[in-house]
């Protein structure tokens, strides 16, 4: 096995933002409705996209469905405020990490269940750039790009595309959501790793298929070189 293409999931995986999307996600629901989500229900959610969470956050909740792209726009405005008074960062190592990959001719595809036009923001508060010979990643993904977003595998697929890679067992997907895991899955991943820097722990990720738990992204180049999987020089 090679692998060709390490694809991705973005915060709480490769950026820290303190969980301000789910913090959002909740608070403008809530306000809307009036109602309290529990973190069991929004769990169920995490990863995906977050104009699907919604609608379906108010299914669940029993309420108008039909406030969906209303509620989606309150929060994409709210979550950019947030993360432009309260700047999220590259998590440890991860940078180093991504340059190492790419070093190595490894691809590394950024995908997420944000819009583009937050995951573009994301990018530019961390000084990212993508695509070129100079850039940082090779290509990013939303889930407003494809026609479902996690754990259905098209995130995964469309960075595929986008790199080159036509094989997903030479693929190496990361997040720290179980819809991460189960995209990576549903896609035939070579490798289906959860990390445990965003919101769940090594013993809730470990429920869910997968092929390796990591502390962090930063040990993505370690595993690949221990398993000797990288391309040929």
């Amino acid at each position: 096995m090679t692998i060709r293409l390490a694809s991705f999931d973005m915060a709480g995986t490769t950026i820290a933002e303190a969980g301000t999307v789910y913090a959002v996600l909740r608070s403008t629901v809530e306000e809307a409705t009036g109602r309290t989500i529990s973190d069991q229900l929004l769990s169920k959610w995490g990863g995906t996209s977050k104009h699907a969470a919604i609608g379906g956050l108010l299914a669940e909740l029993g309420e108008d469905v039909s406030r969906q792209d209303e509620l989606f726009e309150q929060f994409r405005s709210t979550l950019r405020a947030r993360y432009l008074a309260d700047k999220p960062t590259v998590i440890p190592g991860v940078r180093e990490a991504v340059a190492s990959l790419r070093a190595a001719g490894v691809k590394v595809a950024l995908q997420t269940g944000y819009s583009r036009d937050v995951a573009e923001l994301l990018l530019e508060i961390v000084g990212w750039s993508v695509g070129g010979a100079d850039a940082d990643v090779d290509a990013l993904v939303t889930s407003d790009e494809v026609a479902a977003s996690r754990p259905a595998p098209f995130l995964i697929y469309r960075s595929m595309e986008l790199t080159g890679v036509t094989s997903a067992s030479e693929v190496l997907v990361a997040g720290d959501t179980a819809n991460d895991l189960g995209a990576g899955v549903a896609a035939g991943a070579g490798y289906v790793v959860g990390v445990l820097t965003g919101a769940y722990s090594a013993e809730q990720l470990g429920r869910h298929r997968h092929t390796h738990l990591l502390p962090s992204v930063a040990e993505v180049p370690a595993l690949l070189a221990a398993d000797g999987v990288l391309p040929a020089a």
